[in-house]
């Protein structure tokens, strides 16, 4: 599992990487009640805006960690956004993408890379 510092998560099996938000995050934004997934097929370039979760706190759109093309979207999260809450880096994940350049998982952070970020906030 890769981090970015927008606390986003990645996890790469073949060439899909599923994507989520952090617990960090998910602990920041409070109880989630609504989660917006992209739509398959839908190109997706490192960095872009992806998806979109609000919560009682606020809006917040989430970033891909990765350039590639969405093969999946968690519908599940639309009936049940607090799956967010629940195990955001597990079963609250957002989408999965079909990485176009698996070198842009190099410049992110390994789980104690993030943690000693998280340190500095």
């Amino acid at each position: 599992m890769k981090f970015t510092k927008d606390h986003e998560w990645v996890k790469l099996d073949g060439d899909v990487a599923t994507v989520g938000i952090t617990k960090h995050a998910a602990d920041q934004l409070g109880d989630v009640v609504f989660v917006e997934v992209p739509e398959v097929g839908k190109t997706v370039g490192k960095g872009d805006s992806f998806a979109v979760v609000e919560s009682v706190k606020a809006a917040s759109d989430v970033y891909a960690p990765v350039s590639g093309e969405v093969v999946e979207g968690n519908e599940a999260l639309s009936g049940a956004p607090e799956t967010v809450n629940a195990d955001a880096e597990g079963e609250g994940w957002f989408a999965k993408i079909k990485v176009s350049d698996a070198s842009q998982l190099d410049g992110l952070m390994d789980r104690a890379a993030y943690d000693a970020f998280l340190a500095t906030l």
